[in-house]
């Protein structure tokens, strides 16, 4: 019997030790793990820091530069990795190619021709960069040899060009867009609807019909309209601003009228009365009391907002009117995939859209699941 107490005050002390665990945790570490306990979000945040560091130095991970072209692989499928020759296992390789006219069809075939055939170097030397613009080096994640045939995991487009290079190099403005043009909007967002919920009276009565009327107007045609009033003759850089700007304006309506809200029931709690009768000052009550109340929410509505953001560009870049080559995004990237013609003889041209949903569904995965984390005491 004695055993059997001595167990259950073992338990007993476990228990009370988990227990003091959470009841002592600040309330970052419990969303913290809440956040842990959701897979699905935790497997989205590594994927998206993985996608970050990929477009963080592109030059790394293609094994092509953006703009090379290969001479004869106009339009060529994916290539074929193969590790075994003449029965035996090898290193990687990939075979050449050869563009011949079929008079039946009228279109170019591309056919393997064995006698040509590149080794798949892994951290090999390939086209010359500079890494962050500064370092300049050859090294690639994988490459051939130049002049032997190139490995194309995803074929090539019309003029020749490998479509994983260059969705690779598109991801660094694809993504990019969307964390700059939130971080713009989160700004807007949070000041004005602080300054709107705080206050109130006319101040929020001028806000809030700003606020209405941008809602009020068409989101697409607005998008379309303002893109297209930029000069043709801009730098990519120049557009590249002003479509963040662009997306911006009209993203931190929603965030304003969410903050504003949020205020409107903390302004008349405790906490803010007191800090009143202390005798801090209302910007210090507005930014050091109120709005971090409300960052647990911000962080969920940032990181819905991203992908947003994306499809935005994407859409914008699709249509002609956002980023223009000889800029790479991936939306300038499905403009190949316009004529339905083509789509239909080179299906691999759509591969761009594959990174904008997998990117989309990761940043909504992870939103669900801070969004459970922002509430740790639910179940």
């Amino acid at each position: 019997m004695s055993d059997i107490v001595v167990e259950e005050k073992v338990g007993l002390a476990a228990v009370g030790q988990e227990q003091s665990r959470y009841v002592y945790a600040s309330q970052w570490r419990l969303m913290w793990w809440k956040f842990k306990a959701h897979r699905v979000a935790k497997w989205s945040l590594w994927a998206l820091v993985a996608m970050y560091i990929v477009a963080l130095v592109p030059e790394f991970f293609a094994p092509y530069s953006a703009d090379t072209r290969f001479e004869g692989y106009q339009d060529a499928p994916p290539t074929v990795v193969r590790v075994v020759d003449d029965g035996a296992l090898s290193t990687p390789f990939v075979y050449g190619r050869e563009r011949a006219l079929d008079t039946q069809t009228l279109q170019y075939e591309h056919v393997e021709d064995r006698s040509q055939e590149s080794t798949i170097q892994f951290f090999g030397r390939g086209e010359p960069y500079k890494l962050f613009g500064v370092i300049e080096t050859e090294r690639r994640l994988f490459t051939t040899e130049a002049g032997e045939p190139p490995v194309l995991l995803l074929g090539t487009d019309r003029l020749g060009r490998d479509i994983l290079s260059r969705i690779i190099y598109g991801s660094r403005i694809s993504l990019t867009i969307g964390l700059v043009g939130v971080a713009l909007g989160l700004v807007l967002g949070t000041l004005l609807g602080a300054i709107s919920g705080y206050f109130g009276g006319v101040v929020d009565t001028i806000i809030q019909r700003v606020t209405e009327f941008i809602l009020a107007l068409p989101a697409l045609p607005l998008w379309i309209a303002l893109a297209a009033a930029l000069p043709r003759d801009w730098s990519i850089i120049r557009t590249y601003f002003f479509i963040v700007v662009i997306l911006s304006f009209i993203s931190w309506t929603g965030l304003a009228r969410e903050v504003r809200g949020k205020l409107l029931a903390l302004r008349e709690e405790d906490f803010v009365v007191a800090a009143k009768v202390a005798g801090a000052s209302r910007r210090r009550i507005i930014f050091g009391h109120l709005v971090p109340s409300v960052t647990s929410h911000l962080i969920v509505v940032t990181t819905l907002a991203i992908p947003a953001m994306i499809l935005g560009e994407t859409a914008l870049s699709f249509i002609g009117v956002g980023m223009q080559a000889p800029a790479v995004s991936w939306g300038t990237l499905l403009q190949d995939a316009q004529n339905v013609v083509a789509v239909t003889a080179h299906p691999w041209q759509l591969t761009p859209a594959i990174p904008v949903v997998l990117v989309v569904l990761c940043f909504n995965f992870l939103g669900d699941g801070l969004r459970d984390a922002a509430d740790p005491y639910s179940r």
